[in-house]
């Protein structure tokens, strides 16, 4: 099932320890000088804690809240307890948390089981499998080194988040013809 959006969304899957994080972090400055509003999903593997013993969220979360909302005036947070369900979070239970209305593209760093469009990192030197031989969603694939692809898409050097960028501005652009002509 496809995961429905208001917004482009855009997948950055891999392995972990490839570097998704990694060009992430130097892709997103590219994207911001372009003009783009953007949000980011990274999913975690684990447990993990924004808020640390001593502060006034933790103790309140801590104390028994279910939610606790953070806020000044440069930033929010939401803390929010999750059930026990045992299963990992989905994209469709983080996309009603994001708002939307001044987004130009949404990225979601993980999610590699999730039906949306993505590029694929792949360092052929880590001798992991190819996630897009069995992905359709998969619509590039960014590389390190030379390797027999799978199936026919573009391939992009995972070194140049230029190359990367313009991948993705051309990707988007295309998004906002569809939604203009449909």
């Amino acid at each position: 099932m496809s995961v429905r959006c208001p917004v482009p969304l855009l997948g950055i899957c891999a392995y972990s320890g490839t570097g998704k994080t990694t060009l992430l972090s130097r892709l997103i400055p590219l994207l911001k000088q372009e003009g783009l509003h953007l949000a980011l999903l990274k999913h975690a593997h684990h447990s993990f804690d924004i808020d640390h013993p001593g502060k006034d969220s933790y103790e309140l979360r801590k104390a028994g809240a279910d939610q606790v909302l953070i806020a000044s005036r440069h930033r929010m947070a939401l803390i929010k307890e999750c059930s026990e369900s045992g299963r990992e979070p989905r994209l469709s239970d983080l996309l009603p948390c994001v708002d939307t209305r001044n987004l130009d593209l949404i990225l979601a760093e993980g999610f590699k089981h999730e039906a949306i469009p993505k590029i694929e990192l792949y360092r052929p030197s880590l001798g992991r499998p190819l996630i897009h031989a069995a992905d359709p969603n998969v619509i590039a694939v960014a590389a390190d080194a030379r390797f027999p692809l799978a199936r026919d898409l573009p391939v992009l050097d995972l070194n140049r988040p230029e190359e990367i960028l313009g991948f993705v501005l051309a990707w988007l652009s295309d998004r906002r013809a569809l939604a203009a002509a449909g």
